[in-house]
């Protein structure tokens, strides 16, 4: 725990992170953080939806562009859940639900197009065979997409984390490497969430998702006005 906890004290900006895993007792976790420099990126609030959850906006009047912020990073399964950082979300679940595979849908999808940051797609899926997949879709010139894919095995009291960016850089570095595995010392929801929360940097934070098994929680730093 302390190792994850150090990797977010250490990068002011990771920009969102996905973490998913299981507890000590196996029950299936999954966390997702949004942190943001401009007012369009800070001007959001999570909200909990009856199949996941929603971005939204925290003050309407100043959403200047809605078109990469405002999306479903959670999209649950009749078995299994979907944790993504952009509107790939319903890609993929629309693929599952035809009976194609979490690699057929993101084979139909690429980075972003915010030149000249081009931020990378990242996506985590559990399945019910319990295997979890991670991945990545990224570019190095602005032109290709490298797609890279994860299939991890991951016991009780263990889980992985995935961000869009190493931390600031003008453009920002993307994550590079394997998923970060660490050990989930903790079932108590609050206190992990809020582990998490302090970990990451206060100016450029602003919302965290996390979910236990049954149970969720959301802290946003932004109320409505």
């Amino acid at each position: 725990m302390e190792n994850i906890l150090k990797y977010l004290k250490e990068r002011p900006y990771p920009g969102r992170g996905i973490m998913m895993g299981k507890t000590l007792s196996g029950k299936i976790f999954y966390s997702y953080f949004i942190m943001g420099r401009s007012v369009n990126s800070r001007n959001r609030v999570f909200e909990r939806t009856p199949d996941g959850l929603r971005t939204s906006a925290c003050d309407y009047a100043l959403m200047s562009d809605p078109s990469l912020i405002i999306y479903h990073p959670v999209r649950d399964l009749a078995e299994g859940v979907i944790v993504t950082n952009g509107n790939q979300s319903d890609t993929i679940r629309d693929f599952i639900k035809s009976g194609k595979s979490f690699y057929e849908a993101l084979y139909t999808r690429e980075f972003e197009p915010d030149a000249p940051n081009f931020t990378p797609r990242i996506s985590a899926i559990y399945l019910p065979k319990g295997e979890f997949i991670f991945s990545i879709l990224k570019t190095e010139n602005g032109v290709d997409c490298d797609r890279f894919f994860y299939s991890m095995r991951l016991g009780p009291g263990e889980a992985a984390f995935i961000s869009t960016y190493e931390g600031f850089g003008e453009p920002r570095p993307s994550f590079s490497g394997e998923p970060i595995r660490f050990k989930l010392l903790t079932e108590d929801l609050r206190e992990f969430s809020e582990l998490i929360w302090e970990a990451l940097d206060e100016e450029n934070k602003v919302s965290l998702y996390t979910v236990m098994g049954p149970d969720g929680l959301v802290i946003n730093k932004y109320g409505r006005s």
